[in-house]
């Protein structure tokens, strides 16, 4: 096994450095977005080995990197930051550049309960009645609001759309959708009547439209006509969920599919009916909700607090 030269001196020597990242990049079979999110946890490792002064990393060091992302970020960040790293060195065993020093090092467990809130049906409809539709922009964000709250998008599917992708299908119009992982919009949501008007409406206001062009799109002068980006599709639901008094760090744009979900549930719909719906792709993640409006339904306390103090 031969020596990789240290990492933080290659990145003195630019092209060499780029050289050894580019080949990996063509290494990953992964999507885009994926490679990107590799890329950027192999930088963050060798920013931490710079920061530390290491130019050799073994094992300790992963170890070391470990302790200090545990302490900045969530279990799910750390995981990831691991797995970026436990590729890289992987890849760089198998080109015979450096031993795999990530072997046998463990993420964090992460925690399967939901992170996010959900909102009551109550709690939705006074949110989008405090929309304001008489602008464009307002029409706009009520649609994206509807549409995430009734059909439990996530805000890379409503970023990904397109006006094209709203078919009559059998005599329903549905919104196909390019789901987390996938590179295709393969995977499609039902409308129903007040979705689609909302969203009529805004295309309407909108104006002429090429079936090509975003779904939604940014009215800022920056970028008018251009795509959202997320974090905007985010900005505008938790901007709606502020005017109606819902300011919690546990409510955000991914509030509303967890609100999906589970009302889908509490309206008595099968597991396995509610978990195509949310294109889960294992069952045992629709089961969390459950589990959760079980554990609601029990009457457990109220039976104990009646023997103590009754």
């Amino acid at each position: 096994m031969k020596e990789l030269i240290p990492l933080t001196e290659i990145k003195q020597y630019e092209p060499k450095f780029n050289e050894l990242i580019n080949s990996f990049t063509r290494y990953l079979d992964v999507s885009p977005n994926s490679t990107k999110s590799y890329l950027a946890g192999v930088k963050r490792f060798i920013s931490f080995m710079s920061e530390n002064g290491i130019t050799t990393p073994t094992r300790d060091t992963v170890i070391m990197y470990k302790k200090a992302l545990i302490e900045k970020y969530s279990a799910n960040t750390v995981a990831i930051s691991l797995s970026s790293i436990r590729k890289f060195f992987g890849w760089l065993e198998s080109e015979g550049l450096y031993a795999n020093i990530t072997a046998g090092i463990k993420s964090p467990k992460i925690d399967s309960g939901h992170k996010k809130d959900a909102f009551t049906a109550i709690q939705l409809k006074a949110i989008l009645s405090k929309i304001d539709r008489k602008c464009l922009e307002g029409k706009r964000d009520y649609a994206i609001f509807a549409l995430m709250s009734a059909c439990g998008l996530r805000t890379i599917e409503i970023q990904r759309a397109n006006v094209c992708d709203i078919r009559n299908t059998y005599g329903e119009y549905c919104l196909y959708i390019m789901g987390k992982g996938k590179t295709s919009k393969s995977d499609f949501v039902k409308l129903s009547a007040p979705v689609l008007n909302a969203i009529r409406d805004y295309l309407n206001a909108r104006g002429a439209v090429s079936e090509d062009e975003p779904l939604f799109a940014s009215c800022s002068k920056r970028n008018k006509g251009g795509r959202l980006t997320t974090q905007s599709i985010s900005r505008i639901c938790k901007n709606a969920m502020r005017m109606s008094g819902f300011n919690s760090p546990r409510l955000t744009a991914h509030s509303l599919r967890h609100s999906a979900v589970t009302l889908a549930l509490l309206g008595g719909l099968s597991i396995q009916d509610v978990s195509r719906f949310a294109r889960h792709s294992n069952i045992a993640i629709t089961m969390v909700y459950s589990h959760d409006i079980e554990r609601l339904r029990s009457k457990c306390e109220g039976v104990i607090s009646s023997a103590i103090f009754n």
